[in-house]
């Protein structure tokens, strides 16, 4: 939380910033556990708020003066954690395939084009409870096709997800 507080402009933000990154963590620590830990865990945040600068319109000069944390040292993936990398979004892109039409087109929306819920709703031409239902239908049904066979865990991942949207 302190790195969040100390590299994160929007303190609003900060409960759903520290909320991803556990759930990243968790899914990446689900295949492999990450060794070491730590750096693992403030890179994910790094990468998490690099991914929100990008999607703003306009960034901050300030923001950008303040991002020393950004030259933290980057690794190159292993040919191995690439190749899993791309099996895991086969397997992501196969199952957003397999949702019905409007729950996929909700979450391309939301998620790939990063469209809040309301402008999706104006997009598509539904109410905003539907572009939520449609949300949390869709994850439910993403949740348990890339689950591995047998794994409790998917019900405390969903329960975390469906919290938070």
């Amino acid at each position: 939380m302190r790195f969040l507080r100390r590299n994160w402009p929007d303190p609003a933000e900060i409960a759903d910033l520290r909320q991803e990154t556990y759930i990243r963590v968790y899914e990446a620590a689900r295949r492999k556990r990450p060794s070491p830990v730590q750096p693992f865990l403030f890179f994910v945040a790094r990468n998490l708020m690099i991914d929100r600068l990008r999607h703003r319109n306009v960034v901050s000069i300030e923001t950008l003066a303040d991002a020393d944390w950004l030259n933290m040292s980057d690794h190159q993936p292993a040919p191995e954690q690439r190749v899993a990398a791309r099996q895991e979004l086969q397997r992501m892109q196969d199952a957003l395939n397999r949702l019905p039409p409007r729950c996929r087109e909700v979450v391309v929306l939301r998620r790939v084009h990063g469209y809040s819920q309301r402008e999706v709703a104006e997009k598509m031409g539904i109410k905003e409870e539907t572009v939520e239902s449609q949300m949390v239908k869709a994850m439910r049904a993403l949740t348990d096709a890339l689950a591995e066979p047998g794994d409790r865990t998917v019900t405390g991942a969903r329960r975390i997800w469906t919290r938070r949207h």
